[in-house]
């Protein structure tokens, strides 16, 4: 790890943190009373999959600023996958979502150990929702107690003010846009505060400022991170409707369900006629949409070449990242790193 990225290596380091964190806590959570078990087992569940690239960035940030492997580095990068996991539960609870890594969300889940009660689902919705809350304590204990010296710590932690508002403000501005008319920039703007600062910009800008970086890094880890995030989101639109639910593990009618306003909804408005754009609400205004409403979708969009213009949009993000890593001039470890990093978001397919 020290001087090659390895990525399945780096993965076992923090999957081992994140799993052994959260049990504990499971542990702790079940003592308090039997009941709370299925409770504890989504809290488990949530964290026992990921790319961890969140993580990756974290650690490639500190190791950017010329600072060494650290076992306390990684399991403060590993707090990164926990602010994901927590982000994943709400964020699937309020697209209700029915599925993530090809098993049922923690909202639905939760419903048996709810069965009795009299709204058994808002029951397990609120269940759920306490699930993430928990998972985003978590993350912050984490960081706190990873080892790293104090001083470290005080560096990054207003960082973490700016990734909690930057991802709710994201959220917020999805369900404010749900149902509107389509617009690209509102779209990007989504992508850019949901997704795109907490899985590229802020994980790097946290390491690197862990590692006392100066402001010519930290403006870099931004110029690099900020269009890398929005071309991993951009790659998640195009997954969510064009790739393999087997795969990908989520369900592939989710942002047509929903009225999601991704990008590839918007520059599918913004190419298509009058026609086209009544059709196109005809199709949104189903509720629960079959294959047929859905192949409808996916024909119309690609008729108008929209998902050609979301891959040309990934393409120009991601060389505008690599554009600015270039420029920064590192060490051949972190260059290496954040450039197959780069290349690994922009190209997966789930």
């Amino acid at each position: 790890m020290a001087e090659r990225w390895e990525p399945a290596a780096f993965k076992a380091r923090v999957d081992e943190v994140v799993r052994r964190h959260v049990a504990a806590e499971a542990d702790a959570l079940t003592a308090v009373d039997p009941a709370l078990g299925p409770v504890a087992e989504q809290l488990e569940s949530a964290v026992a999959d990921g790319k961890r690239l969140r993580a990756a960035f974290c650690y490639w940030g500190w190791r950017a600023a010329g600072q060494p492997d650290s076992d306390a580095l990684v399991r403060a990068a590993a707090s990164m996958e926990l602010v994901h996991a927590a982000a994943v539960v709400h964020d699937d609870l309020i697209d209700d979502s029915p599925l993530r890594h090809g098993r049922p969300t923690a909202h639905v889940a939760l419903r048996d150990a709810v069965a009795h009660h009299p709204r058994a689902a808002a029951g397990a919705r609120s269940l759920a929702m306490l699930v993430g809350d928990l998972l985003m304590s978590l993350a912050g204990q984490l960081f706190v107690t990873s080892g790293l010296p104090a001083a470290y710590l005080g560096r990054a932690r207003p960082l973490w003010a700016a990734l909690a508002r930057d991802l709710v403000a994201g959220e917020c501005l999805e369900i404010l846009h749900t149902g509107a008319a389509p617009d690209t920039a509102a779209s990007l703007k989504v992508v850019r505060h949901k997704t795109a600062k907490y899985t590229v910009e802020q994980p790097l800008l946290i390491g690197a400022a862990l590692a006392g970086a100066g402001g010519r890094l930290r403006e870099g880890c931004s110029a690099y991170g900020v269009p890398l995030g929005e071309a991993f989101q951009l790659r998640d639109d195009l997954l969510g409707l064009f790739g393999d639910p087997e795969t990908t593990g989520k369900a592939d009618a989710d942002d047509v369900r929903g009225h999601r306003p991704t990008a590839l909804l918007a520059e599918t408005w913004r190419l298509a006629d009058d026609g086209e754009r009544g059709r196109l609400r005809e199709l949104l205004g189903v509720r629960e949409p079959d294959r047929d409403a859905l192949e409808a979708v996916r024909e119309l969009m690609r008729r108008l070449k929209a998902p050609d213009r979301v891959e040309a949009m990934i393409g120009e993000r991601v060389e505008e990242a690599l554009r600015a890593l270039g420029e920064l001039n590192l060490a051949a470890a972190p260059a290496t790193a954040l450039t197959a990093l780069a290349h690994a978001v922009a190209v997966r397919p789930s």
